[in-house]
């Protein structure tokens, strides 16, 4: 396998420029250099080392996106597609989702969070050396926001908070927690909700891991508030004004998510064709069986097609080309249409591989493994079809 050669790298030249894809050389030779050697293991001992996190900060992927004052590198929309997809190549989303999730935490503290707030924690996030977290599902719901439990309720200089959170990426080690909390009882919908941040040394706030089906390396968990005072000064945004944020906030997250699974989709068809070279049955390699060609070509079509997709919708969300909601019903669409795409790839590679598929330890076993989560979180495809067809009237 030569993972430095794309299989299917039609990439419109009118969205990547020469500095596009240089960072995708640093991107892809990081996730080979310090992620896939240690993919198993680290899967197999539920974690990887702390230390990772500062070595992606040296090679300037966590701070991407983010203004040079605080330790960033601004960017542009493509650039965040480049390290989604490219950092699949590490071949573990587990590890790929707890460095990465700071890319749903942070950008919260980033575009609402006082001035104060964004210089004593964005700094020491972008450069590996703090964790940062978003808590927004709770046990009895996740896509409906409107809904959260979770109460905050102000006394005197301190919101005292209430209530649980789960699924909770980085839930476990995390040092910031941006946490959705409803700080107006009398208004059970959207204008209730505020945003928090909730330090982990905060009292009475209490983090129990979960176990999962895959993305074994991701430190996951469920959160427990119990008479937790926070500082008033660690609202986020405006008072009962939280909603919004957290709707641009999963935007960005579906789109990331979309470049992720598009990424690892690739990488199934890369091992595919790899093992389909070299494995023989009956005295021919399997690549030159009809039935196994025409496996590839199909995986082929789906990753180009949703390529296609991805990027015409990243540079409109970029340029805001377009009624707002027929983007956010786009950006539904193309979360369902990824990871449908990672679904039957991680699948078709599976089969191709036939017995070593299914053994723990290889890359695709691992894949396959992921592919539900990835369905089901930052919005299931049930929850991404509803919301996409209210956004378009349907």
């Amino acid at each position: 396998m030569n993972p430095a050669t794309p299989l299917t790298a039609f990439r419109n030249p009118n969205y990547y420029s020469p500095e596009h894809e240089l960072f995708r050389q640093t991107v892809r030779q990081f996730a080979v250099r310090e992620i896939a050697p240690h993919a198993t293991a680290w899967d197999e001992a539920g974690g990887f080392p702390r230390e990772l996190y500062p070595r992606a900060a040296q090679a300037g992927l966590l701070g991407l996106g983010y203004p040079e004052q605080y330790g960033g590198t601004p960017c542009d929309v493509f650039h965040r597609i480049v390290l989604a997809e490219e950092l699949a190549w590490g071949g573990s989303g587990g590890v790929s989702a707890s460095l990465m999730s700071h890319t749903i935490g942070s950008p919260p503290i980033l575009n609402a969070g006082s001035e104060a707030m964004k210089q004593r924690v964005l700094p020491a996030v972008l450069a590996g050396e703090k964790i940062s977290a978003l808590a927004i599902t709770e046990p009895s719901g996740g896509s409906d926001v409107a809904a959260l439990r979770t109460t905050a309720v102000l006394d005197g200089d301190h919101f005292v908070v209430n209530g649980e959170k789960i699924f909770i990426t980085s839930g476990v080690r995390a040092d910031y927690f941006t946490v959705a909390v409803r700080t107006n009882p009398a208004d059970r919908g959207a204008g209730g909700v505020s945003l928090l941040l909730i330090e982990r040394d905060t009292p009475g706030f209490t983090r129990t891991a979960l176990d999962k089906m895959g993305w074994w390396a991701s430190d996951t968990a469920q959160l427990r508030f119990e008479n937790c005072r926070v500082p008033a000064a660690n609202l986020i945004g405006e008072l009962n004004r939280g909603f919004p944020i957290v709707m641009r906030n999963f935007n960005g997250e579906r789109l990331w998510m979309a470049a992720g699974a598009l990424g690892f989709a690739q990488v199934c068809l890369n091992d595919a064709l790899d093992w389909a070279r070299q494995r023989h049955t009956f005295g021919e390699p399997l690549s030159q069986r009809q039935v196994i060609r025409h496996k590839l070509v199909d995986m082929a079509i789906r990753i180009e097609t949703t390529r296609t997709f991805m990027e015409d919708l990243a540079w409109r969300v970029q340029h805001s080309a377009g009624d707002p909601k027929v983007l956010v019903a786009q950006l539904s669409m193309l979360k369902v249409q990824s990871m449908q795409t990672l679904q039957f790839c991680a699948d078709q590679a599976v089969q191709i591989l036939g017995g070593m598929g299914y053994m723990r330890g290889t890359r695709v076993e691992r894949v396959y493994r992921e592919v539900k989560v990835n369905m089901i979180g930052g919005g299931s495809e049930e929850i991404m079809k509803d919301l996409a067809a209210r956004q378009l009237g349907f």
